[in-house]
């Protein structure tokens, strides 16, 4: 059975998908396009637009709409759903989906990845993920990006827990495609495009650029690319790019527009208090922070730090491997050459590596602020358990 192939559509709100999605199906002839819509409202406006400027009848199109929720979360179930009905059918040749503003594309993207035991409906064996687009406004993309609002704030959110930023979900969208829209560029002067584009290929340098106005795109350039791989695509992002390289001195050359960035690598913890004080106050040039810390009140865990423009979180994201009991530790070292290269007799894998990207970096001044916040030699010393703790998680054991 030849599987169907889908391409995603992502990109937060405003950002012209829906105009995109448009033009499509507009210049596409050479086969059915089935247009699955997911919109936040419940009169779904979006879908709307596309039945009114597609041109194309409900006979050589089917429209599939989703509303009153998001397809990564509260509508995951109802998206398998029509998928495999669209599938099962066997009357389409390509299944075009326009995610919500506010969907992350990671779990879209998963939904076509694996079994659904629960529901028993298995995507892999008559779909296949062909392309993964994120549409970016160009026009308005340093005003949402720097605007420190979270969803909630802008009434954007999914329910009252939705506590996601706006940059945070701006960097997620981006650092997840296999094609990047950078739309409504006729709005913004050349310099400022070029800086942006420029931006926008540190965080995602794997993904291919297109610059488009109103949303027109050659329908090659998004349907039926076979550019989608899921490993691939999920260690596209620039600082996993940074990170992969390994090594403390590595610093690339400044780009033009003063687009640069690099490793800070140290085998000392950080004292908790310094470092969030520090975290709470990045230099406005650092665009995107991502990285693993090693903090003195939290020895046996590793702490996540990701930055987005103003939004910073730090939270607990797994146990070192030295924290770990012997047996654990030693499979995982007979399994991870890398690990082990790494491995420091005192201290095993402990140890802060943090990538940070952006605009005219002023590396030295960055660095020597983060090694303030690194334990001094008496601090080192002394009893770490007595040091003031800023952070209130409950950490479940081993």
């Amino acid at each position: 059975m030849k599987k169907i192939p889908v391409t995603v559509l992502s990109g937060y709100l405003g950002a012209g998908k829906t105009t995109v999605l448009n033009n499509l199906l507009q210049n596409q002839k050479n086969f059915k396009v089935a247009v699955i819509v997911n919109d936040m409202s419940e009169i779904n406006i979006d879908a709307e637009l596309v039945e009114k400027g597609s041109g194309i009848s409900r006979t050589e199109e089917k429209f599939v709409e989703l509303s009153n929720g998001c397809i990564c979360c509260t509508l995951r179930e109802d998206l398998l759903i029509e998928v495999q009905k669209l599938a099962e059918k066997g009357n389409v040749d390509y299944i075009v989906i326009e995610s919500t503003g506010i969907s992350e594309p990671i779990p879209v993207a998963q939904t076509f990845s694996y079994i659904d035991e629960e529901l028993g409906i298995d995507l892999t064996a008559t779909c296949k993920l062909d392309t993964m687009v994120t549409v970016v406004d160009a026009n308005r993309f340093w005003h949402d990006f720097q605007s420190g609002e979270s969803l909630l704030d802008r009434k954007e959110a999914v329910g009252e827990l939705d506590e996601r930023d706006v940059a945070d979900l701006l960097i997620d969208q981006i650092e997840f495609c296999d094609v990047l829209l950078l739309n409504k560029c006729d709005l913004v002067d050349a310099e400022a495009l070029d800086k942006l584009e420029n931006v926008i290929r540190s965080l995602q340098p794997e993904a291919k650029i297109i610059r488009t106005v109103n949303g027109k795109i050659d329908p090659s350039e998004v349907l039926n690319t076979n550019r989608f791989d899921f490993e691939k695509v999920s260690n596209s992002a620039g600082w996993l790019k940074e990170l992969q390289l390994g090594h403390e001195n590595h610093t690339p050359e400044t780009e033009e527009y003063g687009i640069s960035s690099f490793t800070y690598v140290r085998r000392l913890p950080f004292h908790p208090e310094r470092f969030k004080q520090w975290a709470e106050s990045m230099p406005q040039s650092i665009v995107r922070a991502k990285g693993i810390v090693w903090s003195a009140t939290h020895n046996d865990i590793a702490i996540l730090i990701s930055q987005a423009g103003p939004s910073v979180s730090i939270d607990p994201v797994s146990y070192w491997v030295a924290a770990l009991p012997s047996h654990q530790r030693e499979q995982i070292l007979q399994q991870n050459p890398a690990i082990q290269a790494e491995w420091d007799i005192e201290y095993g894998d402990r140890m802060t590596k943090i990538v940070i990207i952006g605009i005219d970096l002023p590396k030295d001044t960055i660095t020597s602020s983060l090694d303030k916040c690194l334990l001094t030699t008496e601090e080192m010393m002394d009893p770490w358990d007595e040091i003031a703790d800023p952070f209130d998680w409950k950490i479940s054991g081993r």
